[in-house]
């Protein structure tokens, strides 16, 4: 279908959809219910209709449900039913009124948790930690494409825009590609109940930036996972692609990380920094295991240049964007605060990074 057609077919069915947010839904609502795919990367959806409910439904009214496993790589085919635990609820942004997302971890029949159900380690681990109240706020970098998944969002096609520089924060036709996509995730995320605290053009063009955050324990992972998803929907109703790979583009450009910022109550208190300074240190002892499990293509990334410290050697230092982790400047002056890991990968599960963080800084 030739571009003109098809943007006016996307805008055809969304003046639809829109008017459709309007109609009695004769007291039911929609629940979308979300769940992390085989890949561990990849988000899926469904939806069931619910009554409504005065007060609005919080995830244990919730009825648990299933899916075909064998079609999302989570199970065989002989044995292919995977339960979904209702774990987080959401306004639903696209459906609007009181319809709602429930983001889901997964399980077998028996009520084990499936191979690749992070979130069950991670909230062990938040609960065990609860009394340090562990803070993060998760820096979610991601590249926009065309439609064809080749070219960067705004690139001409087959060649290159000018080198990194204008493009960081930046404003103007030349300069920020794909502002409309960002402006639409943000308000689908504030609208949604995600703790988006803000958003900015990153160095690549085509790349951008949102933080999430501060969250407590879990609900940083809850909330950045349903941030992907609202992205990925919001890109799907613009016609393009996000990408959350590590390095897009190879060469002289900025990869995508998620940099993950952390403290805990000691950290944020008077005399805090020495907290701080211990936690990085073990940290430090624990560089090849987190490194690990940092997202996948991250080697690509973590060279030593373009904003990055090597992946083969850990380090850390104040107001340092070259280093594994960073300490703020102002952190430093006041002696408590919070520091950046700088290590994940923009396709880092937020689940595991955040569970290892709180396992090897306060319960090994």
């Amino acid at each position: 279908m030739p571009n003109n057609l098809f943007s006016q077919h996307t805008e055809l069915s969304d003046a639809i959809l829109e008017s459709f947010k309007t109609l009695d839904q004769k007291g039911f609502i929609m629940v979308e219910y979300i769940w992390i795919g085989g890949s561990g990367q990849d988000l899926r959806c469904k939806t069931r209709t619910m009554p409504y409910k005065e007060g609005g439904y919080k995830p244990s009214d919730l009825p648990k449900w299933n899916f075909d496993g064998s079609s999302t790589g989570q199970a065989p085919g002989d044995d292919s039913e995977v339960i979904i635990y209702p774990q987080a609820v959401y306004a639903d942004p696209f459906r609007g009124g009181d319809n709602i997302m429930a983001l889901c971890d997964c399980y077998k029949p028996d009520g084990t948790p499936i191979d690749n159900n992070t979130r069950l380690a991670c909230a062990k681990a938040c609960q065990e930690a609860e009394k340090e109240i562990p803070w993060f706020g998760i820096e979610q970098e991601y590249t926009l494409f065309e439609a064809d998944g080749v070219t960067p969002f705004g690139w001409p096609k087959g060649g290159y825009p000018g080198p990194q520089g204008p493009y960081y924060c930046a404003i103007g036709k030349e300069n920020a590609f794909g502002r409309h996509i960002m402006e639409a995730h943000y308000k689908a995320c504030l609208f949604a109940g995600v703790k988006i605290s803000g958003t900015n053009g990153e160095v690549m063009p085509g790349q951008w930036e949102y933080q999430v955050g501060p969250c407590v324990g879990i609900t940083a992972g809850d909330d950045l996972w349903v941030s992907r998803y609202l992205l990925q929907r919001v890109c799907e109703l613009f016609g393009v692609i996000v990408s959350l790979d590590p390095k897009p583009i190879p060469g002289d450009w900025n990869g995508a990380g998620c940099h993950t910022n952390y403290s805990t109550e000691p950290m944020r208190n008077p005399g805090g920094y020495a907290k701080i300074i211990e936690a990085i240190e073990k940290l430090g002892k624990k560089h090849e295991q987190h490194i690990k499990a940092y997202g996948e293509g991250n080697e690509r990334r973590l060279t030593g240049r373009h904003e990055t410290a090597s992946i083969s050697q850990f380090s850390y230092g104040v107001a340092n964007r070259g280093a594994s982790i960073r300490i703020g400047r102002q952190v430093e002056e006041e002696g408590c605060g919070y520091f950046e890991d700088r290590r994940p990968a923009s396709n880092m599960d937020p689940y595991v990074v955040t569970g290892m963080i709180i396992q090897t800084t306060l319960l090994d």
